[in-house]
């Protein structure tokens, strides 16, 4: 079964898809490894990865789009991936959804705030007119091949213009053929709940640091159909670098080793050594010279 129809079902079901962020295609073996059924590929984590910049719309269409290939190509389990603004106007839309879909991504998720968009839990957000965004939805629909790739329609309103705007954008995006709609960053657990009882339609929410921060069965409870977690992996590797950097630095050794209390042939059978030991030993099987 093709991955976006995978999404598609594990968005239907009753029970709500938790999606962890990845921001590499190391981390992306991880979260599937732990037992997610879904990928994030987070624009924020992207940019601090590869480049060490802030989400503040630096990175461009290409590079996201090679980001999310190298995680498809890593996992079995469908990768969303944050598409940002579309990275221009309805045209370019056209030809972000085509380089998504090449890529092997089952969802896209495209923002209704100005270029150069920044973080939605950062400040200052400003948007484009709610028919801009809704040409960009049309083009993102006519361009895509594979009619079950996910269409996402975020919307930044609730900084920008207040909550009752972001749920007539979110409805209007839903009318113009997005099949899940994200309100980003809710300040309140009434705003929460409030949410998927004025979409008409799938919702997703987004655990970033405005979000008030509850067990993911309670926004399964509320109607949440989706919840990502774009920051975890990234926000984790960032703490735990940073702790074993100062130790080697001050101590002059690391207590655990110099794996950092990983077994190196863990580390090595996690990437599929073996496998391609396998596989070596097979093609070199019975060669003389």
């Amino acid at each position: 079964m093709k991955s976006t129809t995978i999404l598609r079902k594990l968005i239907e079901r009753k029970e709500i898809l938790v999606a962890p962020g990845a921001y590499d295609a190391f981390s992306a073996k991880l979260i599937e490894a732990a037992g997610f059924d879904a990928v994030y590929m987070t624009g924020f984590g992207t940019a601090a990865s590869m480049f060490g910049l802030p989400d503040i719309g630096l990175v461009t269409m290409t590079e996201m789009v090679e980001n999310g290939k190298r995680m498809a190509e890593a996992v079995s389990v469908p990768v969303i991936a944050d598409a940002d603004t579309a990275y221009g106007n309805h045209l370019n839309t056209l030809r972000t959804m085509e380089q998504y879909e090449r890529a092997g991504i089952a969802a896209i998720q495209i923002e209704d705030q100005i270029s150069p968009k920044r973080c939605g839990h950062m400040e200052g957000h400003k948007l484009i007119p709610a028919k801009e965004m809704v040409a960009k939805i049309r083009a993102a629909v006519t361009a895509r091949k594979d009619k079950d790739m996910v269409l996402i329609a975020r919307t930044d309103a609730i900084s920008a213009e207040g909550f009752d705007d972001a749920i007539r954008r979110g409805n209007l995006y839903r009318e113009e053929g997005a099949d899940l709609i994200f309100v980003e960053a809710p300040t309140t657990t009434g705003q929460l709940e409030k949410i998927p009882k004025l979409i008409d339609g799938p919702v997703l929410v987004n655990l970033a640091p405005k979000t008030p921060y509850l067990r993911f069965k309670k926004y399964e409870e509320m109607g949440y159909s989706v919840a990502i977690y774009p920051a975890l992996c990234l926000t984790v590797a960032y703490a735990a670098i940073k702790e074993r950097l100062k130790e080697l630095k001050e101590e002059g050794i690391l207590k655990e080793g110099a794996h950092g209390g990983v077994a190196f042939d863990e580390l090595v059978d996690f990437l599929g050594l073996a496998k391609y030991r396998a596989l070596e030993e097979r093609l070199l099987k019975n060669l003389t010279e």
